[in-house]
């Protein structure tokens, strides 16, 4: 994924919401580049991850763990379970950017070029004041913009990137880290549906995340309007 990233490509990781080794790896079979676990909100144990690991390499894709915190020892179970890369949720200075890289050498010593690390940016506060400082950190592969807690960092209603477009100011704060990280010559991501997906990569994200439900759902809603 690194190697994909730095050649200027695009990784798409989708969120399968279910803990099912083969509903990931199947989503990796038509055309997913990597499987989103999410160990802050969802069900996953870390036999889960070891399992769903193995599953979705043997297809041909990768597996992204967000751990529940910054915390180091959850980190590398994750990464010694078999995660191919780490989403670290709220990291908000420069210091707690360095200390997940280094959590993620120690755990893989032998191996670290092939993990990837991905911080997630989550606060305006942030954005505005620290990421600079965070962008000078080196081994950060992706910085990641999720617009649901910046959203309510901004005091804002939570935005999960489906149905309506953002809110104005949440999408101009997006805008500025997105514009700040691509000027450092760094690589952004970000969440998108397909309808706005042209326009955050013309922004810069190269990482983008995506959930599965609302590609079942309007199948299924355009399905069912052609049976009425």
């Amino acid at each position: 994924m690194r190697e994909k990233l730095l050649a200027g490509q695009r990784i798409g990781m989708i969120n399968p919401h279910h803990n099912s080794v083969t509903l990931a790896s199947r989503l990796v079979e038509i055309g997913a580049d990597a499987i989103f676990a999410d160990c802050e909100h969802g069900p996953w144990s870390h036999e889960d991850i070891r399992v769903m690991g193995q599953t979705v390499r043997g297809a041909g894709g990768a597996m992204i763990v967000r751990p529940d915190s910054h915390q180091r020892s959850t980190i590398i179970r994750y990464l010694n379970m078999g995660a191919d890369g780490i989403m670290v949720p709220m990291v908000e200075t420069a210091e707690q950017a360095q200390a997940i890289v280094d959590t993620v050498q120690y755990a893989c010593p032998t191996d670290y070029e092939k993990r990837l690390v991905v911080c997630m940016i989550e606060s305006a506060e942030t954005v505005q004041n620290e990421l600079d400082e965070m962008l000078a950190v080196e081994g950060v592969d992706v910085f990641f913009i999720g617009p649901n807690d910046l959203a309510q960092s901004m005091g804002l209603m939570p935005y999960s990137g489906a149905g309506n477009p953002p809110p104005p100011e949440l999408e101009e704060m997006v805008k500025l880290a997105l514009t700040k990280i691509t000027s450092a010559g760094k690589i952004g991501g970000t969440l998108t549906t397909l309808d706005r997906l042209a326009y955050w990569t013309a922004q810069g994200a190269q990482f983008i995340y995506y959930h599965m439900d609302p590609f079942i759902g309007q199948g299924i809603r355009e399905f069912q309007a052609k049976l009425a």
